[in-house]
């Protein structure tokens, strides 16, 4: 859709300010937020395309928002009609509430990314060969392949959101990831890896020979780590993270905690520490939906504010959150551009963009050969976090035993336990090789998942608990 969505509606876009303006009179905050999206998947498992999916959808998501309530109504039908209910429908959460509308955000002129849409290229046919082609490499790699799953995703995304004021505010974003996931086996014992990459922008750079193969590569390798992998010991151990995507522990076990609506309601680990350290001397973390073409980036928020670099934690202490316009408000803080939703059917909260912690100076070799008997994380799958009170649990994908100061066999099984201001203390070393993750992040808070990037340099952690399998 090339045109403005304004224009689908039956009516002037006068109207639509109009009602708009209506709908927010005597809120505190609020806009019209309208999408559309076009999303294709293809996914090329066992030897055959086993699902190939193409979807559009549109619509929009009218808020009123009263000191520390919302009202909050969507529709896929775009019509006058259909805005007027929701008009009515939001309206009442103003009932007894005579606000003063909130200034609107600022404008900005910075794009991030481009407009194209990488659903139209490569061709379809071309991208079933691709899949085709990395899907009979690995199997002609190494004959314990057993299995092997590859995937291509991509969605072009257009928004618009218009002020009480009757500004507009509109973004274009594009969104590409490609995933490689191999089992390999020996007998009874299969053991899989997988490597994704993404980000903002067409396929060509992930299509490309030279990158696919890389993932398939990696995927393959990591499969084959696991499959001699012996039992993850269990105990306190020093533990060095890698860098790059071991960032989702900061990102679940620290970020989510710094998001201004779990701060202003006293539900996280971090709430009224404002100014404490929180964090070992040395750890900075940053979330920066800034950075051209990354996962999580945004020219602006679902609400229209510029994204921007927000420091949380500078030197280990507690400098900032990451806040949407009504949290902000409420706090008596600014918004940071990072009031995120889903879709048109979703409400905006605080979430992350690129959340990673910044380089220190210290080179990951010395980190390593510093631990006398600990475990080497380099990859994280799942793992699960209670925001109040800030415990969490993860498993490592791919995870090896230092014995000496030396990287020795790989291990599986092993769960990091911890709590994550707690782990945040217990950072004694920060490598000089922070890096992104390749753009495979996605959140989930409150129902929504949004994209998302993480990152970190190689960090040691000392005395982490361990849960392992070993007997």
């Amino acid at each position: 859709m090339k045109d403005r969505l304004t224009t689908a509606f039956d009516c002037s876009q006068e109207r639509i300010r109009q009602m708009v303006g209506e709908a927010v009179s005597g809120a505190d905050d609020g806009e019209l937020f309208l999408e559309y999206r076009e999303g294709e998947a293809l996914v090329f498992d066992n030897g055959r395309l086993k699902t190939a999916t193409f979807n559009t959808d549109s619509g929009f998501g009218l808020r009123a928002v009263a000191g520390e309530a919302t009202g909050y109504a969507h529709s896929s039908e775009m019509s006058e009609a259909a805005l007027r209910r929701a008009v009515d429908a939001v309206s009442t959460v103003k009932h007894g509430h005579s606000g003063r509308l909130a200034e609107p955000p600022a404008g900005t002129n910075r794009k991030l990314y481009g407009e194209i849409n990488p659903i139209a290229t490569p061709a379809f046919d071309e991208k079933v060969r691709l899949l085709q082609e990395i899907d009979a490499w690995l199997r002609a790699r190494d004959p314990r392949v057993r299995q092997v799953t590859a995937s291509l995703a991509a969605s072009w995304q257009r928004v618009e959101i218009v002020r009480a004021d009757g500004r507009l505010a509109e973004d274009v974003r594009p969104l590409v990831r490609v995933n490689v996931s191999v089992v390999v086996g020996e007998g009874d014992r299969q053991e899989t890896g997988s490597h994704g990459m993404g980000g903002r922008k067409a396929f060509g750079d992930f299509v490309a020979e030279d990158s696919w193969r890389f993932a398939a590569e990696a995927a393959l390798r990591q499969a084959l780590v696991n499959l001699e992998a012996k039992p993850a010991p269990a105990g306190t151990f020093d533990v060095v993270l890698a860098n790059g995507w071991p960032g989702v522990m900061l990102h679940e076990a620290v970020g989510h905690g710094l998001e201004g609506d779990f701060n202003r309601k006293k539900t996280s680990a971090f709430a009224g520490l404002m100014g404490e350290q929180v964090a070992a001397r040395g750890v900075t973390v940053v979330d920066d939906g800034t950075i051209a073409e990354r996962r999580g980036s945004l020219t602006i928020d679902d609400e229209g504010t510029p994204s921007g670099r927000n420091v949380l934690i500078e030197d280990g202490r507690l400098v900032g959150y990451m806040q949407d316009r009504q949290n902000a408000r409420l706090m008596g803080m600014q918004a940071t551009g990072n009031g995120r939703r889903e879709s048109y059917a979703h409400e905006p909260m605080p979430r992350m963009t690129n959340t990673f912690m910044t380089a220190g100076d210290k080179d990951p070799q010395e980190i390593i050969a510093s631990v006398d008997r600990g475990i080497y994380a380099v990859s994280f799958g799942g793992g699960q976090v209670d925001i109040t009170s800030g415990k969490f649990v993860f498993g490592c994908t791919e995870a090896y035993m230092i014995e000496n100061g030396k990287v020795t066999h790989p291990v599986r099984g092993a769960m990091l336990i911890g709590n994550g201001p707690d782990a945040m203390h217990r950072v004694t070393m920060i490598g000089n090789d922070m890096a992104l993750d390749t753009g495979i992040g996605m959140c989930g808070k409150a129902g929504q998942g949004v994209p998302v990037g993480v990152g970190q340099p190689h960090l040691k952690m000392e005395r982490m608990t361990v849960g392992g399998t070993q007997t």
